[in-house]
């Protein structure tokens, strides 16, 4: 499997490293810029080549499929490109920042029939696999999902602490992880609701968020989100369900009384190589993926009416 990742930042390095713990998955080239960077990410994962330009990549013959970790105001019309060019394509969550340009990539989708999977990484973290599974066979049942993501970003500057050539969001990114999250667990959303702070005077976001959501169970979620957490990073799920707690972060879970789970039986080191592994699988065996834009589109169903909602407010 020949693939070609974009965007070779924080997080492109993470799927890089992901990829080369899967067997027969080639890492073949690296597009990112500057051209410097590029190529040097390329010789240290052994890449046979880097460019800055999608357009070039999308021509080669020696790639079979694409990751894009790149700009969220690009990953719509890039995921289109990659799939009219004849790649099946992974873009990384958000699928795209509007409801009309995430249903462009599904009818691209349904136009090429290339594979189109989103990274909503929470379905691949071992951690909310296992409630997954016990929700699955009735050893519990979700009420509520209670999350908290903070970040401190009062300037625009990416994971690494460098500036940003682009704006990150509250909705259109770290609310879609537990919008498709929830969903997940508990059945489709039926209600959702929002309120947003006031917008940073030179950025223009909203840095305080709060989103309530209900499904069709019965279950509900309350997700607070903040660009001005001066403390801990990230993201906690707590999970309170009807025969216990417990509460993720990240690949780690545990009790609500803070007691570890051992997660030792689900396969796989963390949940961007699981998700990358499910890309490969899917592609090898032609099926649909777990989170194919098909099966996480009512995520972006959700945000589309949240961000309704708070324009109209």
């Amino acid at each position: 499997m020949r693939i070609a990742l974009v965007g070779a930042g924080a997080f492109g390095e993470k799927h890089l490293d992901g990829l080369r713990r899967i067997d027969g998955a080639a890492i073949v080239g690296i597009v990112s810029q500057p051209a410097e960077q590029a190529a040097a990410v390329a010789v240290r994962y052994g890449a046979g080549w880097s460019c800055t330009d999608l357009d070039e990549a999308l021509a080669r013959n020696d790639v079979d499929a694409v990751i894009l970790c790149t700009p969220t105001p690009l990953h719509a019309a890039q995921a289109i490109a990659c799939m009219r060019a004849g790649k099946h394509v992974q873009v990384e969550i958000p699928l795209a920042d509007s409801w009309d340009d995430a249903q462009a990539v599904l009818s691209a989708q349904r136009e090429t029939g290339r594979i189109c999977m989103v990274g909503h990484t929470r379905r691949f973290n071992p951690s909310h696999q296992y409630l997954h599974a016990k929700f699955a066979a009735g050893a519990a049942r979700l009420q509520q999902l209670d999350v908290q993501t903070y970040f401190l970003r009062r300037s625009n500057i990416n994971a690494r602490g460098e500036p940003r050539s682009w704006t990150d969001h509250l909705l259109w990114h770290h609310a879609a992880h537990t919008i498709d999250l929830f969903g997940y667990q508990s059945g489709r959303i039926v209600a959702a609701h929002a309120l947003q702070g006031p917008p940073h005077p030179e950025l223009g976001i909203a840095m305080d968020m709060s989103i309530q959501l209900k499904s069709e169970s019965g279950a509900i979620c309350t997700l607070s989100l903040s660009f001005n957490n001066d403390g801990p990073l990230g993201t906690t799920f707590r999970y309170i369900c009807d025969t216990g707690t417990w509460i993720a972060r990240y690949d780690d879970l545990v009790t609500g009384r803070e007691e570890p789970v051992d997660l030792s039986g689900i396969a796989g080191s963390d949940g961007i190589e699981l998700q990358d592994r499910e890309f490969v699988a899917a592609i090898r065996v032609g099926r649909e993926p777990e989170t194919s834009v098909g099966r996480v589109f009512d995520c972006y169903r959700v945000l589309g009416d949240l961000e309704r909602q708070l324009a109209g407010a």
